[in-house]
């Protein structure tokens, strides 16, 4: 074999490879481009449908753009959400930060104040996560109403009582993502605080909260979307001068012909403030998650 040939056949794995990557990286993004497009295409249509006329909002002409483009759906729609929306904010702002709090303090003690059983009140905070709302939704009614009898206070058929709910069922999950978070804070921290003469209280306020960010960003996204995006609760629980937004949006409907582009801009504003919490929010939730599951 010549010195020629051999060199080529020795460049040939080279440009092989050389061509392989060269692909690679062109396929990548071309990929990634047809997922976001394909993604996109609900919200495009979703978009389009809520700038048409009543007499242009029809399934046949979901892709065209609008011949006459009108904010009357948005201004309809939001006159028929705005107390739907008041009443979610009312819900879920105080409902994911009590059960922020309420989380922060069972991981707490739950991984840094060890006790007698504490794996077995872990074991049972846990089989609250595999409860379906279904098998308790009756119970939980003649609970609200039994309670709001005895506290002298209306529960059942208000905000108060359906923000219970969801802060009693959201324990288990928060105090799982702040028990998970918390193992991996160092225990020569709280070993430290206590020789400096630092109680539970004054430890967990000191030395456990300022690091404790990350997860209480995750699981104040995690309830904020979970209160603000639920319907069988809100449907059971509330009278309708206290529906949240989910149910007056279920009802944003027609007798003789769907609105489309009403039910289309009443999603587009439901899912606004769901969004800004996880673009402000969003940068620490991968960061608790990912911290949380290095231990425990």
């Amino acid at each position: 074999m010549s010195v020629a040939q051999e060199v080529v056949r020795r460049a040939d794995p080279v440009a092989r490879a050389r061509r392989r990557a060269a692909l690679a990286r062109w396929v990548r993004p071309a990929l990634l481009l047809v997922f976001v497009v394909v993604f996109l295409i609900p919200v495009y249509v979703l978009v389009v449908t809520s700038f048409k006329p009543l007499s242009e909002a029809d399934p046949s002409q979901a892709w065209n753009l609008p011949k006459v483009w009108t904010t009357e759906a948005w201004s309809v729609a939001w006159e028929k959400l705005q107390p739907g929306v008041v009443n979610s904010l009312l819900l879920a702002v105080p409902g994911s930060v009590i059960s922020a709090v309420l989380g922060s303090m069972n991981g707490y003690v739950l991984s840094k104040w060890r006790f007698p059983g504490a794996d077995l009140v872990f074991t049972l905070f846990l089989f609250g996560m595999f409860i379906p709302y279904q098998g308790v939704m009756i119970p939980l009614v003649q609970l609200m109403v039994n309670l709001g009898d005895a506290l002298g206070v209306q529960l059942y058929g208000g905000i108060p009582g359906l923000t219970l709910a969801h802060v009693v069922y959201g324990i288990p999950i928060c105090t799982l993502i702040f028990r998970n978070y918390y193992v991996t804070i160092p225990d020569e921290l709280v070993e430290a605080s206590r020789v400096d003469g630092a109680g539970m209280l004054r430890t967990f306020w000191s030395i456990i909260l300022p690091v404790s960010g990350p997860a209480f960003a995750v699981v104040v996204i995690w309830q904020f979307t979970s209160m603000w995006n639920d319907f069988l609760f809100a449907v059971f629980l509330t009278a309708p001068s206290s529906w949240p937004t989910t149910v007056m949006l279920n009802n944003i409907a027609g007798a003789q012909t769907v609105p489309y582009s009403q039910q289309m801009a009443a999603a587009i504003l439901a899912s606004i403030p769901t969004m800004i919490v996880y673009v402000l929010l969003g940068r620490f939730f991968m960061r608790g998650l990912m911290a949380g599951a290095l231990k425990g």
